[in-house]
């Protein structure tokens, strides 16, 4: 969590695909600015040079024959680079950093649906992120039929994880929803299956209360009871 003194924080947008992370991002982002905060948008895997190197690589599937544990430690090389080129100096010079996706596609793609040690997932998290944990963590849960609708709607070519079949999405939505449930000071799950607007909504009454209002009253981010 970012000091009470420091105006920077930390925001990762979770969800199964197509629950509408990325016009979210951009969404609060602009809200945001409007308030006169300098805003990064980011993303994984990427957000750095390094980093949008690997994403061909790790969305393409050029290295899931590798297994699921060379696949958890390339993305979380891509993440360390993303860290330290992205994350940690926007933060220090006060900005809000949004991101699509962070730690928590990790524990779910290659730690729950991927069967890797969740002991290797959680030493990694500590190596390459350390204390610099979100301060909100917003879980946009979808069915997973409305979801991928949405990825084929959009006419797009799919990458290795949206092409995977309907049951493994219905375990990734569960395992999301766990992490919510199981990290309520960090996490809030959102409703995305209603209208992009309605969800903006929630997403934005979450952040006032959250981290708007503690900062204007000088206080650490709020953790939800």
């Amino acid at each position: 969590m970012r000091s009470m003194t420091t105006t920077g924080r930390f925001i990762t947008f979770e969800g199964g695909e197509g629950a509408g992370k990325t016009t979210q991002v951009r969404r609060l982002a602009e809200r945001l600015r409007l308030l006169g905060r300098e805003v990064v948008e980011t993303r994984e895997p990427g957000g750095s040079p390094g980093a949008e190197a690997m994403r061909h690589i790790l969305l393409k599937g050029i290295a899931k024959p590798l297994g699921t544990e060379a696949e958890a430690m390339l993305f979380a090389a891509a993440r360390d680079d993303h860290m330290v080129t992205t994350i940690r100096p926007a933060l220090a010079r006060g900005s809000w950093v949004l991101c699509d996706r962070f730690i928590d596609s990790t524990r779910v793609y290659q730690g729950a649906l991927g069967n890797v040690d969740p002991r290797l997932i959680r030493e990694l998290e500590h190596v390459v992120v350390g204390t610099d944990m979100p301060d909100l963590t917003l879980v946009l849960d979808v069915p997973p039929e409305t979801g991928l609708a949405r990825v084929h709607a959009r006419g797009e070519a799919t990458n290795r994880f949206e092409e995977e079949n309907l049951q493994y999405h219905r375990e990734l939505r569960t395992a999301y929803r766990e992490i919510a449930e199981g990290e309520p000071e960090r996490c809030l799950l959102i409703d995305a299956s209603q209208s992009p607007e309605v969800v903006a909504v929630r997403i934005w009454m979450a952040v006032q209360e959250r981290l708007l209002r503690p900062l204007r009253e000088g206080q650490a981010p709020r953790a939800a009871g």
